[in-house]
């Protein structure tokens, strides 16, 4: 029994970052660069899984080892650093939320016809009603997972409906027309920037699979994670390069939804509505999650009522989205300093993984610390190009 409730616990961890990372961003990023680059697209999602993994791995174990939370680490470190962590870390957390909200009210509008305002009310309090239960953990675990299966599966069959040119895809994989950089870099951003790379770590941080003997599980557990997200994009990219092929121009609005629709018609449009607002909610559910984990081991008020202060973080996400819309300025600002999290976060984990009071005899692979120090630099010369872009758009 133990063995079961273990597997599905790292099954639950891995769903519950794939679920973060596979949001509205994700998928109105997936179809527009698909567009954009065609079957060359394929190598911006390869290069993206391989960097993925990197900062996924890196991370995940650090935080098994050191038996601390990312916030802690930092800590650690330097005095301070974790809340300079935690303040970039829930404030990103806070503003994508609000966008989260708005994708699962778009995904409700599609299916029932509703007002977006009225399907985020809705949306907002399913996300709340997961973690009012008793086994809160359980319930999130096991509702990543359900919602993460029925998005793969959609996406499958609508892929099959477009009929997309399979072998000029893998071929344009590894021999691409174009490479583009800042798809790579949006795509990475989406994928494991921001709070989004903690989710999983931090859940099973929780639920007390840490130290060096649990290092098999966490590894196992966090490449499945970029597996079943990158299972997803693949398939989306597969089923928007079949709409693309045949000379279909989608939508700019919503990308995504034209693909679904130009796909397999009006049950492809309700097909998108469910895709959406699982999509949407489950991040919802992720950020609102990772987020406050990032400031719970601060104060023991937090830390005991932790619940109550996620419930708080997705009522804060639906009120500003009901009551303002989403606060584009805001958004752009975040958005820009979200590329700047992984570079710190995996910067921050790269030191402290030879910091001998941090994680005591374990020895850091030498491979794993080289991979973790290009990602590093890449991300911080493309978050830094972000922040630039983005700041004068605020005042432009």
């Amino acid at each position: 029994m133990k063995e079961q409730s273990t597997r599905s616990l790292l099954l639950g961890a891995a769903f519950l970052m794939a679920t973060s990372a596979i949001g509205p961003g994700f998928l109105t990023q997936t179809t527009h660069f698909t567009q954009q680059l065609a079957a060359s697209f394929g190598f911006v999602i390869l290069i993206s899984i391989i960097i993925d993994i990197g900062a996924q791995l890196n991370i995940w174990r650090i935080i098994a080892v050191s038996e601390k939370p990312a916030q802690d680490i930092a800590n650690s470190l330097l005095p301070g650093l974790g809340v300079f962590l935690s303040v970039l870390i829930v404030a990103g957390g806070l503003a994508f939320n609000i966008g989260n909200i708005a994708g699962a009210g778009l995904g409700t509008n599609v299916l029932f016809g509703i007002s977006p305002e009225m399907g985020a009310l809705f949306s907002g309090i399913v996300a709340v009603a997961v973690f009012l239960v008793r086994e809160a953990g359980k319930v999130m675990d096991r509702f990543a997972q359900i919602a993460g299966f029925i998005m793969i599966a959609l996406t499958i069959f609508v892929m099959f409906s477009a009929q997309p040119p399979v072998g000029e895809a893998v071929t344009k994989t590894f021999v691409p027309d174009t490479i583009d950089f800042l798809a790579i870099i949006t795509l990475v951003g989406g994928t494991v920037g921001g709070y989004i790379t903690f989710a999983g770590g931090h859940r099973l941080l929780d639920a007390g699979v840490k130290g060096k003997e649990a290092l098999p599980q966490v590894t196992k557990s966090s490449v499945s994670a970029i597996g079943i997200a990158s299972v997803m994009r693949i398939f989306l990219f597969l089923a928007s390069l079949g709409v693309v092929a045949s000379g279909f121009t989608l939508n700019p609005e919503n990308p995504p939804a034209s693909v679904f629709q130009a796909a397999a018609g009006n049950v492809g449009y309700k097909i998108f509505g469910v895709i959406m607002w699982s999509a949407a909610v489950t991040s919802v559910v992720g950020a609102a999650y990772t987020s406050v984990s990032f400031i719970r081991t601060f104060n023991k008020t937090i830390n005991k009522h932790h619940k109550w202060f996620i419930v708080a973080f997705i009522v804060i996400s639906t009120t500003v989205f009901v009551l303002v819309g989403k606060p584009v300025k805001v958004l752009i600002l975040v958005g820009s300093l979200n590329g700047l999290i992984l570079p710190i976060a995996l910067g921050v984990m790269l030191i402290a993984a030879y910091k001998q009071k941090i994680v005591g005899d374990y020895k850091h692979p030498l491979w794993l610390t080289i991979f973790g120090v290009l990602i590093v630099i890449a991300m911080s010369y493309m978050g830094g190009m972000s922040l630039i872009q983005g700041i004068p758009k605020l005042f432009g």
